[in-house]
């Protein structure tokens, strides 16, 4: 989970912001980034400041707190806690998904409970986020749509045990086993595939084709940035710039490999 949760007070009421701050010292995960007095500054607010968190009093002038929620701009929209001292709003509060609804005088034992479901959904929110940059790589990847990436992965198609754990490297008689974990990137030379590996540092060089020596490798982790190479999203450290819509990707041992401009918007995906 987010080792910060930024956090907005919203009430009109001065004594309740710093009522409710006074008791949020002792969540240290919880941080107030701003206190707002009516809901236009709010609205500025959460436009500027991003916040992962708003507790949010239902009944201000002008504004009030539905109005809030339903004028809020962009797809980031925080977790709302409303806070009020009636409680004849708890069902409309609900219907806009809040998380939880505080009755003032706020009891600590039931703002303990609210900081505790905003810490379960923002981590759950965080898993979902990953698997869904890991759907959307896959899916520029391979072509598939999102829908049937996701498929595969709920049918556990794309779990490691799918693809070797090591590629064999036959030479003169000789077998090598390469780990593909410690594979860095790939460039194709030919006929062959030079194999760059971190433990210990070195090149093999196999015979076979790009195609079949992507297709031993684990989509999720290795991609194609060139027609000749490929590389472990994982060992990247730098992207950057460079002429005609291109880039360099610096690995973590310092390697320089140039991503062609075709392959440009799938750098999101890397970075």
């Amino acid at each position: 989970m987010k080792s910060s949760i930024k956090t907005l007070i919203i009430d009109d009421e001065l004594l309740a912001r710093r009522g409710l701050a006074l008791r949020l010292e002792k969540h240290q995960e919880v941080e107030v980034i701003a206190e707002c007095e009516n809901g236009r500054v709010a609205l500025e607010k959460i436009a500027e400041l991003s916040p992962d968190l708003i507790f949010l009093d239902i009944q201000m002038p002008g504004i009030n707190g539905f109005e809030v929620i339903e004028k809020m701009q962009g797809d980031d929209m925080p977790l709302v806690i409303f806070v009020t001292a009636f409680d004849q709003y708890a069902v409309d509060a609900f219907e806009v998904h809040a998380i939880d609804y505080l009755l003032k005088p706020i009891e600590a034992n039931r703002l303990d409970q609210a900081i505790q479901r905003v810490k379960v959904q923002l981590s759950q929110a965080q898993t979902d986020d990953q698997k869904q940059r890991l759907i959307n790589l896959i899916a520029n990847i391979t072509g598939k749509k999102p829908a049937q990436i996701d498929l595969m992965i709920e049918n556990e198609g794309l779990k490691e045990a799918a693809y070797p754990k090591k590629i064999t490297i036959k030479d003169a008689g000789k077998t090598t086993l390469i780990s593909v974990i410690d594979i860095t990137w790939v460039e194709a030379a030919g006929d062959y595939m030079c194999i760059h590996s971190k433990n210990p540092k070195q090149v093999s060089v196999l015979r076979s084709t790009m195609k079949d020596l992507e297709s031993q490798l684990n989509p999720a982790t290795f991609q194609r940035i060139h027609r000749s190479s490929i590389v472990n999203i994982d060992c990247i450290q730098k992207v950057c710039n460079h002429i005609n819509g291109e880039y360099f990707l610096i690995l973590d041992d310092e390697t320089r490999i140039k991503m062609s401009r075709s392959y440009r918007s799938k750098i999101k995906h890397i970075i």
